[in-house]
């Protein structure tokens, strides 16, 4: 019986139903509708009884796009993660879907196990950040750092205890809280409780949004 379950959006109709087939044949997916714009999605998403869990969503669509569409998901349906779609691979693009709460960044040529492996990511941890997003992510940091002026927002705030820390460069490397939680003798509550505190302190929406933060201060490094 399927666990996952799936919605799409993309106006590409073609590419939209070879997806929908392509993640039909895995069993524990399961895909409740797919839209060719945000206003058809919007409306299957209300009036559906069983709501996904996951969507994927284009970012160029017609009228509302994919980026508008994942702030609205985002304050109206907090509990569906979104994971985007795109042909575009901008730091400042990923930065900001990333910021806005999206779990995961994908370009549209990636392979069939990285979009699985992802989903499934996802839905386990709550976000995924491929190699290629970290290391768009760190150069969008290092071109922010040689900018001569520093706004307040990445001005690194005070308070982070180092268990904190701990915390955060352990999530950047994509652990679970109960391999964290593991890994600095802590039950898996406590590293919750750390993780809670993380994202009150820095005003990240999600773990994508720590691993963002963690990039963008200098804390975490891909090469």
């Amino acid at each position: 019986m399927p666990d996952i379950r799936l919605a799409l959006a993309d106006d590409q109709r073609l590419f939209s139903e070879t997806l929908k087939l392509l993640l039909q044949t895995i069993p524990e997916f399961e895909v409740l509708f797919t839209g060719d714009n945000a206003a058809s999605f919007l409306q299957q998403l209300e009036a559906g009884r069983i709501k996904p869990q996951i969507a994927l969503l284009d970012i160029d669509m017609p009228g509302m796009n994919g980026i508008e569409l994942n702030r609205l998901l985002q304050k109206q349906y907090p509990e569906l993660k979104v994971i985007m779609l795109s042909v575009h691979l901008e730091e400042e693009l990923i930065t900001k879907v990333i910021d806005d709460g999206a779990a995961a960044y994908l370009t549209k040529n990636c392979n069939k196990e990285e979009l699985v492996s992802t989903i499934l990511a996802v839905k386990k941890d709550g976000f995924y950040i491929n190699q290629l997003t970290l290391q768009a992510l760190t150069r969008a940091a290092k071109s922010k750092g040689k900018s001569k002026s520093t706004k307040a927002s990445d001005v690194l705030p005070a308070g982070l205890t180092r268990r904190e820390k701990e915390v955060l460069l352990l999530t950047c490397q994509e652990l679970t809280t109960a391999e964290i939680a593991d890994k600095l003798f802590l039950s898996a509550r406590t590293v919750e409780g750390h993780r809670m505190n993380l994202l009150a302190k820095t005003g990240c929406k999600n773990n994508a949004g720590l691993v963002i933060f963690a990039i963008r201060h200098r804390l975490f490094e891909v090469t």
